[in-house]
């Protein structure tokens, strides 16, 4: 069986716009929670959310290109960008009917669509769009961008699972190239949708925190006060690539994509399943997949949004998957980064990533009391981030619509 190995990485947060910074301030426990700036957001419940800090895209694109490309295309380009450089490839070099882009994104160009709806409804009635409408809200246009930008011609396409949608992304590189059919894969996701449609809509659906007084503090994943999750935004990017090309070139390796596990709640449409039936059968799938057994795990990064449902039941699938384990470590990086729904899983990989590599497990913070029945069933590191011995690590991402993925990682 060929093995698939990361070797370059690319993040645009609320927390970093870079993967150093990110990394950084992940380990240091900073919250991306701020007061809304894209738009007056005096009217909704909602008045913030984890935007980008202190970044401007134009400089990346040449402006008659840049009218072209939604914001969730635009973070898409850019952090490929980084994890192409990181991964030193010489892409004159590479065969690249071999390079595929596997890309994610949960909304697309909602963006693009919210503004031209809203120019719309302001007129007489005549339509009148922009001919870049429909490329700049197409959610598989970013992997398009991508291709096109550095030729590759290998597999090319988009899954959308809404916020497993990046994990499943990951994961479906990883079976390209296991399955012989490319030898790298640019895979992740990216969303931009902090804007009235977005938010009034998570708001409407009473999934969003409104903890306006202390957004900073407002995402806080297993507290037994928490009361929805904070909407992020920005991207992940990762290269896959098969084991022996990666050493045949000297490649830095991050780590060991091992498996992947995809299952269904099939229970509903936004909640998930009270006793976590579909995240424990993705978590066995992607054990099984793994060749390893549960004790084997040291580090879980939770999708752990701070839902009051959605973190009650992914504990319960956890306990039921790994049993009572105070050595496994437990991380819920979105206290931090917000949710970046289709991005998240992309993000929270490259987390997952850097704690084999560094051997370091982010924190959780702003949680202060978990949840009693779990609170001695693992380790919660808190506020600060914790050294430890670490071989193998998993990743959860959950998506409206029941979707489940899960990822498993190895220090290599």
């Amino acid at each position: 069986m060929r093995r698939v190995v990361v070797t370059g990485l690319g993040a645009l947060t609320p927390i970093g716009n870079n993967i150093e910074d990110f990394w950084n301030n992940l380990l240091d426990g900073k919250s991306g929670a701020a007061p809304i700036t894209k738009f007056d957001s005096s009217k909704h419940k909602v008045h913030f959310a984890c935007e980008l800090k202190d970044f401007d895209p134009k400089p990346f694109f040449e402006p008659k290109e840049f009218k072209k490309i939604d914001p969730f295309s635009q973070y898409a380009l850019i952090t490929a960008e980084e994890a192409i450089q990181d991964s030193k490839l010489d892409l004159s070099k590479i065969n690249k009917d071999r390079v595929g882009v596997i890309w994610g994104s949960g909304n697309g160009g909602i963006q693009t669509f919210q503004d031209q709806m809203m120019e719309f409804c302001k007129g007489d009635g005549t339509p009148r769009f922009t001919p870049f409408f429909i490329p700049r809200i197409l959610v598989d246009i970013a992997s398009g961008w991508i291709s096109i930008k550095y030729g590759f011609r290998g597999v090319n396409f988009c899954p959308v699972s809404a916020c497993a949608t990046s994990t499943t992304a990951i994961i479906e590189a990883f079976n390209y190239i296991k399955w012989d059919k490319a030898d790298i894969i640019v895979t992740g996701g990216s969303e931009a949708a902090i804007n009235e449609s977005a938010i009034g809509g998570f708001s409407s659906a009473k999934a969003l925190s409104t903890r306006n007084d202390s957004p900073e503090t407002a995402s806080r994943p297993f507290d037994v006060s928490r009361d929805g999750f904070v909407m992020g935004e920005g991207a992940g990017a990762l290269i896959l690539e098969e084991y022996e090309h990666a050493i045949k070139r000297g490649a830095k390796i991050y780590a060991e994509v091992v498996g992947g596990g995809m299952a269904a709640d099939a229970y509903h449409l936004t909640g998930t399943h009270p006793e976590g039936d579909g995240a424990v059968l993705g978590m066995t799938e992607a054990l099984r997949e793994a060749g390893i057994h549960a004790d084997q795990i040291d580090h879980i990064n939770m999708h752990a949004t701070s839902t009051p449902l959605g973190d009650m039941s992914e504990l319960i699938a956890a306990k039921r998957v790994f049993g009572e384990r105070k050595s496994l470590a437990i991380s819920a990086t979105k206290s931090m980064t917000g949710h970046l729904l289709g991005a998240a899983g992309a993000i929270e990989t490259i987390a997952t990533v850097l704690a084999l590599k560094e051997q370091k497990v982010p924190p959780t913070i702003n949680t202060t009391e978990i949840i009693p029945e779990f609170s001695e069933s693992f380790h919660f590191p808190m506020g600060k981030f914790e050294e430890k011995k670490m071989e193998y690590a998993m990743s959860n991402t959950f998506g409206f619509g029941g979707h489940i993925a899960t990822l498993v990682l190895k220090k290599i």
